[in-house]
């Protein structure tokens, strides 16, 4: 089993022709992700082949590609410009699970989109965030398919270098799915959201948890699993050296007095029982310790 992402997902790609679109709708086949189509209004009708001689049709709408797919999730590589406009086009289309790649999206831009997916029941993942990966079934985003393989441990983290680093440095014992949910002040996806459908996964043994400074999520995330989560969750927490009122990296990675500080974070995980690291090698450590009692 797998959350959110399962080998028969059937996804389309909305930009699948531009440059980052094609670069890594063929790393999603390469992977095994079954791709359906893509869409831009202006190619409609065509397709564009991709290595081994596959053929992926372009459509001229969301609603298009998912009348004639059955496409349940969609992934969206266009400028920020257009993001919320795209978003907004796969929620009117049905699509039950839309990945939003894109970086730099306007924060006005994601709360008004947000919004109307929730509205329509349509769980969004992202921005700014590197996708979902459950390996050995499907891979939606730019998450490297290769570094690791299927296991029994569930990854929800708001970086995506960190996400690659905790599934290389756990190779060997595999994931059952893994979420990059993005660093922007207003997300689809949340930690909590992941805590609940790992937790309620069977296949899911341990948890692995990567925030950082910014915010309360991290926070808001403890008080969770403290209440409602029964597995192993390991924890890390980025921005331990990071100065008070720079933006660091994501939009959403500021802190302001003691608000939203790494060491705040960790302190509300361990007071939940979470296991944290002070480097992402010490969490992958604690987190192959714990997996090998359970």
């Amino acid at each position: 089993m797998a959350i959110f992402l399962t080998e028969a997902s059937k996804v389309i790609v909305q930009g699948m022709t531009g440059s980052e679109g094609t670069k890594h709708t063929t790393r999603m086949l390469a992977s095994g992700t079954h791709v359906v189509g893509g869409v831009n209004p202006r190619k409609a009708g065509t397709s564009v082949e991709f290595p081994g001689g596959v053929q992926v049709p372009v459509f001229g709408t969301v609603a298009d590609a998912v009348a004639q797919t059955g496409a349940d999730v969609s992934v969206i590589f266009v400028p920020p410009a257009f993001t919320k406009a795209a978003v907004i086009e796969a929620v009117d289309a049905g699509v039950p699970l839309v990945v939003i790649i894109t970086e730099g999206v306007p924060v006005a831009d994601t709360a008004e989109f947000f919004a109307y997916a929730q509205d329509k029941g349509v769980r969004l993942v992202g921005p700014n965030c590197p996708g979902l990966i459950s390996p050995g079934k499907s891979n939606v985003g730019i998450i490297p398919a290769d570094i690791t393989g299927p296991g029994r441990i569930g990854l929800v983290s708001k970086s995506g270098t960190l996400t690659y680093q905790m599934m290389y440095e756990l190779r060997d014992l595999g994931f059952s799915s893994a979420v990059g949910i993005g660093g922007d002040p207003i997300i689809g996806t949340t930690h909590i959201d992941a805590l609940a459908a790992f937790e309620a996964d069977p296949e899911t043994d341990l948890i692995v948890m990567i925030g950082e400074i910014g915010g309360d999520a991290e926070e808001r995330a403890a008080a969770f699993i403290r209440e409602h989560v029964t597995k192993p969750v390991v924890g890390y927490v980025a921005g331990f050296t990071a100065p008070e009122g720079k933006t660091m990296g994501h939009a959403g990675a500021i802190v302001s007095g003691s608000l939203g500080t790494a060491q705040a974070k960790k302190e509300a995980l361990e007071a939940a029982g979470v296991k944290v690291g002070k480097t992402p090698s010490e969490t992958a450590a604690l987190a192959r310790e714990l997996l090998t009692r359970v």
